[in-house]
């Protein structure tokens, strides 16, 4: 099993990271400061650091800076609500790996996490590479997806939000679930977003793949 060490203060955050990373099968620690983040990333022990820009104690720039200066080699994804270029440039720089902006779907995170975990070589990221059920194929290597044997260009949104379905074939999935994994912690409960791009999928891959469980959400059929 894959050990992620999650760098962030705020714990609504942390507590939606870790929660689903959890669900995909992957291990994770939190700290909550930039101090016992450098800290625990120098001791070893995790696979990769989330990390987020705007820690006390020692912001995420620093705590990048002091953790390749050690010569720590750990992979990092930086986590930051800015979205400037310059800001982006000083984290890969800096040594970052990759960076997400916020806020972000835990699809997409998920996915950038289990990249960067196959690229240095950790195999235990949990998860298969391809997902298939009822002619519908999702190749999460490459991100694409076919039916029926027939290749389908996705939106990302769409292709997280059958990934979803996906990984729990036959389940009932309600607005909120979805919502959160796919539009990430900051979404709007009332939004009508989730019913949007259902039938955007439904038009892909097909008017009866995804079954309406009315007054509870949406179901993959099997």
């Amino acid at each position: 099993m894959s050990h992620i060490l999650i760098a962030e203060d705020e714990a609504r955050i942390a507590a939606f990271i870790a929660k689903g990373l959890a669900a995909s099968g992957i291990h994770s620690e939190v700290a909550s400061d930039g101090p016992t983040a450098l800290g625990l990333a120098i001791a070893g022990g995790h696979d990769l650091m989330l990390l987020d820009i705007g820690l006390p104690g020692l912001d995420g720039f620093e705590v990048l800076s002091r953790l390749r200066a050690s010569g720590s080699t750990l992979p990092v994804i930086i986590l930051t609500a800015r979205d400037s270029v310059t800001d982006t440039i000083a984290g890969l720089e800096g040594g970052a790996d990759d960076y997400m902006p916020k806020p972000f779907s835990f699809g997409e995170l998920l996915a950038r996490v289990r990249l960067r975990l196959r690229a240095s070589g950790v195999t235990g990221d949990a998860g298969p590479s391809e997902l298939s059920s009822a002619g519908i194929r999702l190749d999460l290597r490459t991100r694409q997806a076919q039916v029926n044997g027939r290749v389908t260009d996705l939106s990302s949104r769409e292709f997280v939000l059958l990934e979803t379905f996906l990984r729990h074939p036959g389940h009932v999935l309600s607005r909120a679930q979805l919502l959160s994994h796919v539009w990430g912690y900051d979404f709007d409960p009332g939004s009508n977003v989730v019913d949007v791009y259902v039938r955007y999928l439904r038009r892909k891959i097909g008017a009866g793949a995804i079954e309406t469980v009315r007054g509870m959400g949406y179901r993959l059929r099997t």
